[in-house]
């Protein structure tokens, strides 16, 4: 059951429309007040970047890491390194927590539709703690899409099985597909993204004409980008159950790998919803769930 909000948020032009579908701020709220029970586990202790569209997603965007000076006192936030485990000078950013459904209530208010999350969480002194996820982002591109994901989701599950890590997809709700895979807590962030990056680069050589491990863009058409600095200690990724800023509602959606065949969707809300209370939180089920 979801922890119940103690905290009153008042939801201000709940009509205004947020996709062109006519998808409001007021379903955009109860989209978040349904998936509160397995979406909060998600956020648990992590802080958390968000992706603020006031106008709307045909409208500016920006990304936003600070606490806003005028966010309730209830809000819990912690100072702390942009650049967490690097011996590099970074500068400090209040970011705030979101602990219960006020949280999402009030972050939702803010047309907060995408919620970003590190891989790694805070213990309960503020200490930022070994990451307990490993998370791989699969973006198809140009001339690639959702199929080619599913067969390079493929061969990074049979890699990391060979190093007993098990990875479970995630649809992205944008173009493409995470794969996550449960981590014991003995790794750094460091280590981590070296691993992950030493397996992308080995895919990439041994399949060149359906997978690439660097950057740039010319370098994607017709292959699927594997990207692995989301587990940076730095860089934070769209938490599973978010919404996405898309032409259309998508959300971050798990999914299971007897669903990865040919012809793969992005999931919207109502989808998600329906199989929320068809098969429960999945992520649960994977031991991807905190909280």
């Amino acid at each position: 059951m979801t922890r119940p909000s103690t905290h009153a948020v008042r939801i201000t032009h709940p009509e205004r429309p947020l996709f062109e579908t006519g998808f409001t701020k007021g379903d955009l709220v109860a989209y978040y007040r349904a998936v509160a029970d397995v979406i909060l586990p998600q956020l648990a202790d992590r802080p958390v970047t968000r992706i603020r569209f006031p106008e709307g997603v045909g409208g500016a965007r920006f990304f936003e890491k600070h606490t806003p000076r005028y966010a309730p006192d209830w809000l819990r936030r912690m100072s702390l390194s942009s650049n967490p485990g690097s011996s590099k000078p970074a500068k400090l950013v209040t970011y705030p927590f979101i602990d219960d459904l006020g949280g999402l209530e009030w972050m939702s208010n803010q047309s907060a539709i995408e919620l970003h999350t590190p891989q790694w969480r805070v213990g309960p002194r503020g200490g930022i703690r070994n990451p307990d996820r490993l998370v791989i982002d699969l973006d198809p591109g140009e001339g690639a899409g959702l199929d080619e994901c599913v067969l390079a989701a493929r061969l990074i599950r049979e890699r990391l099985a060979a190093d007993d890590l098990t990875a479970w997809p995630v649809t992205s709700g944008g173009k493409g597909l995470h794969l996550y895979a449960p981590l014991t807590g003995r790794r750094t962030s460091g280590a981590a993204h070296a691993y992950v990056g030493a397996v992308a680069k080995e895919l990439a050589a041994a399949h060149p004409d359906a997978l690439v491990a660097e950057v740039g863009k010319e370098k994607r058409v017709g292959r699927v980008f594997i990207d692995w600095s989301q587990n940076s200690a730095a860089r934070s990724t769209a938490t599973p159950y978010t919404m996405r800023g898309r032409e259309v509602p998508r959300v971050a959606a798990p999914r299971e790998w007897e669903e990865l065949e040919p012809g793969l969707t992005q999931l919207g809300p109502d989808e998600v919803l329906r199989r929320l209370e068809r098969d429960g939180d999945l992520m649960a089920r994977y031991g991807l769930a905190h909280g």
